[in-house]
């Protein structure tokens, strides 16, 4: 039964970060003449007021939850909600269609940011082998997007501005991951989507109000409301369903390499739909960036089954990478 388990799990896993490439590639982009802000909004807003005929019961289970619990779910909403959305979606706005699948890919930096802020929360001792592949990885994002040329400024103004707000955006989304994890220990998965997705639209609201933007619906095309309600059920709330019912069955190191499906399918995608083709270096740095995330990750979960299983060594603080 576990390895059936762990198997559905990592085949969810697969496919909601083939859908978050489907999202960044195909869907969101098409959301372009809206504010950054209110679009934020919108994408948690529809998908939690759909949620309510299907999951009203968590209102009684959020009610009984530790504030411990609460604290968690504040900062899952904050980072991994509005802060991150906020980002790759201005990212993705910047880009106007030209190699959408850079901005995506960038994400992947995200397992690093998580193996970092691990590492603050549980005091791991970072090592010499996670600083030289975070450099790999930090390399390699240099290399996907401006290949081996060195960026000028004043031409590459946008996709710096684009490439700096998707790594704010792996950033929050690596935070929300670990943080999530504290999370789940507080709910299951359906009331951890139905509380995170209410929080944000909450915070997002708030962000609204205090910006002066206010709700500005009129400016929302039949077009849009298509795009919005697509998003909700699918590469939304319908992929945080399955990643986090997924998340609850499998190790963290199966999960990384599951989400290699999200690097996959938006290369793909972005070659399909807007015909944009990687060039020689940024097919390099893509290779370096994901390798090096891939390692970090796996070799982190090696590291601490190797400790669990050694009785002299099991009960010492063990590194992140050795």
């Amino acid at each position: 039964m576990k390895i059936r388990a762990a198997t559905l799990g990592a085949f969810l896993i697969c496919v909601s970060a083939a859908l978050w490439g489907l999202d960044g590639v195909v869907l969101t982009p098409r959301l372009a003449n809206l504010q950054v802000p209110f679009v934020v909004f919108l994408l948690h807003a529809v998908p939690f007021l759909l949620m309510q005929p299907f999951l009203f019961r968590s209102y009684g289970r959020l009610r009984r939850m530790a504030p411990r619990g609460w604290l968690a779910l504040a900062l899952v909403s904050l980072t991994g909600g509005l802060l991150g959305t906020f980002a790759i979606v201005r990212a993705l706005f910047l880009v106007d269609f030209n190699q959408l699948s850079v901005v995506v890919v960038l994400q992947k930096l995200q397992p690093l940011f998580a193996l970092v802020l691990a590492a603050l929360l549980l005091k791991e001792r970072v090592t010499s082998r996670f600083l030289a592949l975070a450099v790999v990885a930090v390399g390699g994002a240099y290399l996907l997007t401006f290949g081996a040329s060195v960026p000028d400024a004043a031409v590459n103004a946008i996709t710096i501005r684009a490439a700096t707000w998707a790594v704010i955006a792996a950033a929050a989304f690596g935070s929300a991951t670990v943080l999530s994890k504290l999370l789940l220990g507080s709910l299951d998965f359906r009331d951890a989507t139905f509380a995170r997705y209410g929080m944000t639209s909450v915070m997002a609201l708030v962000f609204l109000v205090v910006r002066g933007i206010g709700m500005p619906i009129a400016t929302v095309t039949d077009a849009n409301w298509i795009i919005v309600l697509i998003i909700s059920v699918t590469t939304g709330s319908g992929a945080i369903f399955l990643y986090y019912f997924g998340l609850s069955r499998v190790r963290a190191s199966v999960a990384t390499i599951c989400e290699l499906c999200l690097p996959l399918s938006a290369v793909l995608l972005d070659y399909l739909v807007n015909g944009s083709v990687l060039g020689p270096w940024q097919w390099l740095g893509a290779g370096l960036l994901v390798g090096a995330i891939l390692r970090i990750s796996t070799h982190g979960e090696e590291r601490k089954a190797t400790l669990a299983d050694d009785p002299e060594t099991s009960g010492k603080a063990g590194d992140m990478n050795s």
